[in-house]
């Protein structure tokens, strides 16, 4: 905690990762006036990071059920994993929870993003949990947990695989997929696509005991929960599927190249076909099902041209090219992206380079040749009617740099992800130009400029 709330009394706090916001709450009106006092008077830096501090509109910071009663009666937590850029199975999540309280059954489900339900063996084991995990990161710099008591004061299980585990029934028939998995290796091996470039910084891994079924007492867990990135090809990732279902479309202002635009700044976009038979969506084919993940998480009920996306996990595990038709732009409705060279995860160098960022009102723009000006990028956006950027700001450039970058801020989150969709990978010719620029595009880490 920052000295500047610690300074200031007891605090109940909510964390906005993907907004880089939270919400602190005080005992009383003169704290949050000396925490914003001291706010003003000195800087104040959290990771790094210069935090500012103001009021709220917010008079109470809403609490989850049952999250002020420590007496809840509940041992089933809800656990929300947030920017999951790694998989999440039930696996990782005994690894993490059973240290702290002995775990009888895990449950994941991806509906809005990933989210599981783990049932202790009792509500103190619960509690401990709850007050030890929530808001660390699985992985560092991702996989974020947000927990809350459960509804479910138990939870039925069928079987034991990635997605749901019964730790009482360890007869409960798994299902297979592909060549199965190796328990003992799952947080030693990670996907071949990943690499020691990967996401995020290593930490060390917490020790697991000797016998990994059996808890451990509470004062052997540590104070920070981190793990390093998974370490082997044979994972298997928690989606079951590498394809992804987009509904919501807008009929004449979507196609399947402005999928792609959106869609392959969290992993690589094989193939995208429209659905005749659905109309407004479409069938998104990603280079793995991590992807998928990312995507769900990402873009799940962002708005695009006044529609809200749904996007969820497909029945299918890969496109088929049948039924193509005419959309109403007159492009077709299935195109290839295999082969393009605007996918950006490549390889794993390429895929290191490419920081996951949610939606947000700046975009960072690169590949851009030097003689575009503020002015001819505002006409870019004119020109294909989509809404202007309001702030500008390009980064300094070497002297023999052939390109440049810079920020573009917009007025809301909405209209950034219209321009990324519909000018993303644009081509820029310039005069006597051999060969056009590829204009790219993708949401930056800062918030304003």
């Amino acid at each position: 905690m920052a000295p500047a709330l610690s300074r200031s009394g007891r605090c109940y706090v909510m964390m906005m990762p993907f907004k880089r916001q939270a919400l602190v709450e005080f005992e009383d009106v003169e704290s949050s006036d000396r925490c914003v006092a001291c706010g003003s008077s000195e800087a104040v830096y959290i990771a790094g990071q210069q935090a500012y501090f103001n009021y709220s509109t917010s008079k109470r910071i809403t609490r989850p059920t049952n999250a002020d009663d420590p007496n809840s009666g509940n041992k089933v937590l809800l656990l929300s994993i947030q920017n999951p850029l790694y998989p999440i199975t039930t696996d990782v999540l005994y690894t993490v929870c059973n240290p702290i309280g002995n775990v009888l059954r895990i449950v994941i489900f991806k509906r809005n993003g990933i989210q599981a339900m783990v049932e202790f063996e009792s509500v103190q084991n619960a509690q401990k949990a709850k007050a030890a995990l929530n808001g660390a990161d699985i992985y560092a710099g991702c996989c974020t947990l947000k927990i809350e008591y459960a509804r479910p004061s138990r939870l039925n299980v069928i079987r034991n695989d990635n997605d749901s585990w019964d730790y009482t029934k360890p007869f409960l028939v798994r299902r297979e997929r592909g060549k199965g998995r190796q328990r003992q290796a799952i947080l030693g091996e990670h996907p071949s696509s990943y690499s020691d470039n990967g996401y995020g910084s290593h930490c060390p891994l917490l020790p697991l005991p000797s016998n990994n079924r059996f808890k451990r007492s509470s004062h052997d867990v540590p104070d920070v929960v981190a793990y390093p990135l998974p370490q082997t090809s044979s994972y298997i990732g928690h989606s079951s599927s590498s394809v992804a279902m987009v509904s919501g479309l807008h009929p004449s202002k979507m196609n399947c190249t402005r999928i792609f635009n959106l869609f392959c700044l969290y992993g690589n976009v094989e193939k995208v076909k429209f659905m005749k038979s659905v109309p407004g969506t479409a069938l998104v084919e990603m280079g793995d099902e991590y992807a998928v993940d990312r995507a769900i998480t990402h873009l799940n009920s962002i708005k695009v041209f006044g529609k809200r996306l749904n996007v969820c996990v497909s029945k299918q595990h890969a496109v088929i090219p049948s039924q193509v038709f005419e959309l109403e732009d007159g492009s077709s409705s299935y195109k290839d992206f295999a082969m393009t060279r605007n996918n950006r995860f490549t390889s794993a160098g390429q895929a290191s380079k490419n920081i996951i960022q949610p939606p947000s009102c700046v975009l960072h723009f690169y590949n851009v040749p030097p003689c575009i000006s503020e002015d001819d990028l505002l006409m870019l956006c004119k020109e294909h009617d989509v809404p202007g950027f309001i702030k500008f700001k390009v980064f300094d450039a070497k002297p023999s740099s052939k390109t440049i970058s810079g920020l573009l801020e917009f007025d809301s989150k909405t209209h950034a992800v219209e321009v990324l969709t519909v000018l993303n990978h644009y081509q820029i010719r310039i005069p006597n130009g051999s060969n056009p620029y590829t204009l790219k595009l993708c949401f930056s880490t800062s918030s304003h400029l």
